[in-house]
């Protein structure tokens, strides 16, 4: 069920050092960590002959990704960003037109369990998503409903995201997602089942020593079994600063790591 609510607090916050500005809501899904380093995994495809040219960002929230994606990559030929919200699909409609790149970005409403009539089959080279990864009711508290639905699986299943990237991407297109890292086991056996084969995996670990929080994922439609795990990405260094790697994520796509 769509949600058609407007977002009544918002904050004005600065991505990619001051080059894009973004809308996003005070008590709602917010960019962090996740969103940032996601747009990071993303871009490696786009630098060689396997990157697409029509990306969808599922799940889009106010649009942080695919505006990222749309100000480093003038080559991409379309970017498009679909959400359930519809509160949060005005702001990134906003946000790209704030940032001048509405003529190369879209945003458009919708529930990806009806993807079929929303948009045609095998029309995108790359699909990127950040999705709700907790058990309805599990995780830490929502602030607000907006923020549950981001969060948890209460619009929409795993499964039901893999099934509808399928349907959207074209053969040999892929699929980046960020998920949460105890559930990895569950997300490869599904996209595998989907026929989404897992051909990267990023663990990212708040913190040598302790277990990952969540992983980068690449998934090939139609691809081979076999995969690459790639060297764990820390976050913070034992001082408690962050690492150098994680640094350079935020410089380039991040908001500032005070904010």
């Amino acid at each position: 069920m769509k949600d058609d609510g407007t977002v009544s607090h918002v904050s004005r916050d600065s991505l990619t050092l001051g080059d894009l500005s973004l809308d996003q809501p005070e008590d709602g899904p917010r960019v962090n960590a996740d969103t940032i380093l996601l747009a990071s995994y993303v871009r490696d495809t786009f630098s060689g002959a396997r990157g697409g040219r029509d990306v969808l960002d599922m799940g889009c929230a106010t649009g942080a990704i695919a505006l990222i994606l749309a100000r480093r990559f003038p080559e991409l030929r379309s970017i498009k960003g679909m959400d359930i919200q519809g509160g949060l699909v005005a702001l990134a409609r906003e946000n790209a037109r704030r940032n001048r790149l509405e003529d190369r970005v879209s945003f458009i409403e919708g529930d990806l369990r009806d993807i079929r009539g929303l948009l045609p089959a095998q029309s995108f080279d790359v699909v990127v998503s950040n999705p709700p990864y907790e058990s309805p009711g599990s995780g830490r508290l929502s602030a607000s409903r907006s923020d549950m639905v981001a969060r948890q699986e209460v619009s929409c299943t795993l499964d039901e995201l893999a099934s509808s990237c399928r349907y959207l991407l074209r053969n040999r297109g892929r699929l980046y997602l960020v998920f949460k890292a105890d559930r990895l086991s569950e997300l490869l056996a599904t996209l595998s089942r989907r026929g989404l084969e897992p051909k990267r995996a990023r663990m990212v670990h708040p913190l040598r020593g302790r277990k990952a929080s969540v992983v980068l994922v690449e998934s090939l439609r139609g691809g081979r079994p076999g995969m690459i795990i790639e060297p764990p990405l820390f976050v913070h260094e034992e001082d408690g600063g962050y690492t150098e790697e994680f640094l350079s994520a935020y410089r380039e796509d991040g908001l500032s790591c005070s904010t």
